[in-house]
């Protein structure tokens, strides 16, 4: 194995405070000194989040409102105030760290049907306030494709309709779509709660901050579509077409909603063919997929692990299997928790799943090993790939070519080259 370097192009810099700040600005002079406003954060891994809420929070104490944080998960978190809680606090979202009351109620009231006749929940602590301002990264979303992501509008419909507002939501999705769906049930809720803006965030191939944008209630609808070209762009991928055998140290939700991210990974929600020849499938086209461990973030979320070929024993017995199947069956993704192949070690996973290619010799084998679906920087790859990094532009070799490592108890080492 060796170590490789994908080759981004170098992002400008970005005043975080500063680009917060001047959003904020849009929508100062709508904020009533006295007025209760809840800002709403989600389950996802965002760079700086914590940090943008902060801002978020200081600036609408600064204009005179009572900010306070309501979690915008859906089912996440076991679909409990108190898992909520817990997995703001893994970010850094307290309210000691914030300054500002959480409020975790699951709690919601139905306010209406889409023009499709699907019932519409909202959060009635959201209702209940002043203000609502949502906060989401815009990014492509695991599920579908389209003009729509995992943005602003899905965070209304998932974030703020709690768990009862995902399950109608996926619940139509599989009749009519996913776009179709949430823009439907995110217009009635745009109309019927008291949507301030949405705070929309851009992440680059570092997963670092790209860009903020405040976007007011009246540009909601319309206003994440161009940010998702932008996503698209920005969006890290692995740098080969074919993998023979892809290793993921860590899955959780905190990475992905699907746990790893199937655009990264090539790998759709509703499953995918065992097959070992590539015919017409897209890139990326891996034949075998290794999934090591969960993230502690994710508090036992194994959603995506049936995505994987294989996978650790430690890894089946760290899974929470109630919050994992409540995920999964809230969003109808049944093949994302189901249990792959598991073998104790590290090291007998990767001899079973490098014998299930049916290669001529072990030295053939495409193999590639990424810390997760975000973190494609810096990444480890088989000699088999050793020419070809050599003649591209967009990859350099750091390093030379060494043998995995094992600890005594047959696992890779973090970084598993000498």
């Amino acid at each position: 194995m060796f170590r490789l370097r994908q080759l981004f192009p170098q992002p400008p810099p970005l005043d975080l405070h500063a680009a917060m700040v001047q959003e904020f600005e849009k929508i100062r002079p709508r904020i009533v000194p006295g007025a209760r406003v809840a800002v709403a954060v989600g389950s996802r891994g965002i760079a700086n989040l914590s940090t943008v809420v902060l801002r978020i929070v200081e600036q609408l104490s600064e204009a005179g409102a009572s900010p306070f944080i309501i979690p915008a998960m859906g089912s996440h978190g076991g679909a409990t105030p108190e898992g909520q809680t817990e997995v703001l606090a893994s970010y850094g979202i307290t309210e000691a760290s914030i300054g500002a009351p959480i409020h975790a109620s699951l709690e919601v009231r139905e306010i209406g049907v889409s023009r499709d006749g699907i019932p519409v929940f909202c959060s009635v602590e959201a209702l209940e306030a002043d203000g609502v301002i949502v906060i989401n990264r815009v990014k492509p979303h695991t599920d579908f494709g389209g003009s729509l992501g995992s943005g602003l509008l899905k965070m209304c419909v998932v974030g703020l309709g709690k768990r009862a507002g995902a399950s109608a939501m996926h619940a139509a999705a599989s009749r009519i779509g996913h776009e179709r769906a949430i823009r439907g049930i995110a217009s009635v809720i745009l109309r019927a709660a008291p949507i301030l803006c949405g705070v929309a965030l851009l992440e680059n191939q570092f997963h670092a901050t790209a860009k903020v944008t405040l976007l007011p209630l009246e540009q909601m609808e319309s206003g994440e579509d161009p940010l998702l070209v932008e996503a698209w762009a920005l969006m890290p991928r692995l740098p080969f077409e074919e993998i023979d055998l892809l290793i993921v140290d860590r899955l959780g939700k905190n990475i992905s909603g699907a746990g790893m991210d199937p655009n990264v990974i090539g790998r759709g929600v509703d499953g995918y063919s065992s097959s070992l020849l590539r015919a017409c499938r897209p890139a990326p086209f891996i034949r075998r997929l290794f999934v090591r461990d969960l993230t502690p973030e994710t508090h036992g979320n194994a959603v995506g692990l049936g995505l994987a070929d294989f996978t650790t024993t430690r890894l089946v017995r760290s899974m929470d299997p109630r919050i994992t199947y409540l995920n999964s069956l809230t969003a109808l993704a049944l093949q994302c928790a189901k249990i792959p192949i598991h073998f104790d070690t590290d090291r007998e996973v990767l001899e079973k799943a490098l014998l299930s290619l049916a290669l001529p010799g072990q030295e053939a084998a495409r193999i590639v090993r990424i810390a997760d679906t975000l973190s494609l920087t810096d990444i480890e790859a088989s000699e088999a790939l050793w020419t070809e990094v050599g003649r591209r532009s967009d990859l350099t070799r750091v390093g030379g070519l060494g043998e995995m490592r094992f600890d005594c108890g047959g696992n890779l080492l973090p970084n598993s080259l000498p």
